[in-house]
Parts: C-alpha cells; structure tokens; sequence
C-alpha cells in the first residue's frame, strides 16, 4: 500500500553563493561563461526546500561527483 506522502513533491536546491552583474553583461555571455560566486569551497551553503531554507550544508567533493552534506536544520518558520 502506498502512502499519500509518495506522491508529494519537493524542489531541492542548494545556494553555493550570489553574486551581482548588470544585465549587459548577463545578455552577452555564452556557454561556457563563469561568473564568479562570494564564497568559497569551505563555506557553508544553504539548502532549500521549495525555496524556502531548511537546512546548512557543507560540499563534499568525491572523485568526480559532488554531494552536500546536511551539518545543521533550521528552526522551522511559517
């Protein structure tokens, strides 16, 4: 018997960092284009749910792929 709860869906993202540029400059890169983030590696980033932050995380980085590791929650505000 399935549960109600499997049919939910959540977006999951992760905010490595922000950075600010003039939309110009926005319009006129292409593929391959690098745009350089406030932070680094070390860093803790922000993981959200549904756009809404739920957590702290930290990269982990393990040969070719990269995780983020849960390393605290945030209080819960509606």
């Amino acid at each position: 018997m399935t549960s109600n709860i499997d049919s939910i869906k959540v977006e999951i993202s992760v905010v490595l960092g922000r950075s600010v540029i003039p939309m110009h400059q926005l319009l006129r890169m292409g593929r391959g284009a690098v745009i350089e983030l406030d932070s680094h590696q070390d860093d803790a980033v922000t993981i959200l749910a549904n756009d809404k932050p739920v957590a702290k995380g930290e990269i982990q980085i393990h040969g070719d792929k990269i995780a983020v590791a849960v390393v605290e929650l945030l209080p819960n505000y509606d």
